[in-house]
């Protein structure tokens, strides 16, 4: 079981970074999954000769087709039990992401179809992330981060990113929701924070924090 849930990890995560980075290296996914590059490179061998990884030029991969539809489910059976874990059972948006990548392994495809059917077929996790559906289709994201907007720019919140449930907490504690409109007011040039009205306040945000926010203008 465990070396089945490896392999599923590295597909999710090589999937992550190519639909955030556009291109993925083993420095990047040893990286974010918190390993040698060595190890990442002896496991890219192995996917790459089971026709789950493709090796490109200029040293980095990407996943094939069947790569592709092992992750993609993977992602939609997490999301789904983000949604029941947070609407059923009460669980704050930062610390679910843990929950879910410890049942995204254990669930059957049937269990999960059964638990969207119950949840009213959602359409996002609750970060703001599309779900996929059964056939492996994700709607396409059309947000972009908060530090790409400028003064005067008026923008919903769609998405926030769930890697680092610090950035969860210090949104919940500044009471930042999702689809809350807000405006920027202000981009500091000396280190590039953004200050924003949301609701009655006016707030800083660091440039870190604002590249995890992702808003659609309005």
């Amino acid at each position: 079981m465990r070396s089945n849930t490896n392999i599923e990890d590295y597909l999710k995560n090589i999937y992550s970074l190519k639909n955030s980075r556009g291109k993925v290296t083993t420095s990047d996914l040893a990286e974010k999954m918190g390993i040698s590059s060595a190890s990442v490179s002896e496991m890219i061998s192995k996917l790459s000769k089971t026709g789950l990884v493709k090796y490109l030029p200029y040293k980095d991969f990407e996943l094939t087709k069947k790569g592709d539809e092992i992750a993609l489910n993977l992602i939609r059976k997490h999301r789904i039990w983000e949604v029941f874990l947070v609407e059923y059972l009460k669980y704050p948006w930062d610390k679910v992401h843990t929950e879910a990548e410890i049942l995204e392994h254990s669930s059957s495809d049937e269990l999960i179809e059964k638990l969207e059917e119950f949840l009213k077929f959602p359409k996002t996790d609750p970060h703001g992330y599309p779900i996929p559906d059964r056939n492996g289709h994700i709607e396409k994201d059309k947000s972009v981060k908060l530090t790409e907007l400028k003064p005067g720019d008026v923008a919903m919140i769609i998405k926030v990113s769930d890697e680092s449930s610090e950035v969860l907490e210090y949104l919940t504690k500044m009471n930042i929701n999702l689809k809350d409109e807000i405006k920027i007011i202000d981009k500091i040039n000396f280190d590039n924070s953004i200050q924003i009205q949301n609701k009655k306040d006016k707030i800083f945000l660091s440039e870190k924090l604002s590249a995890n926010i992702f808003v659609i203008k309005i």
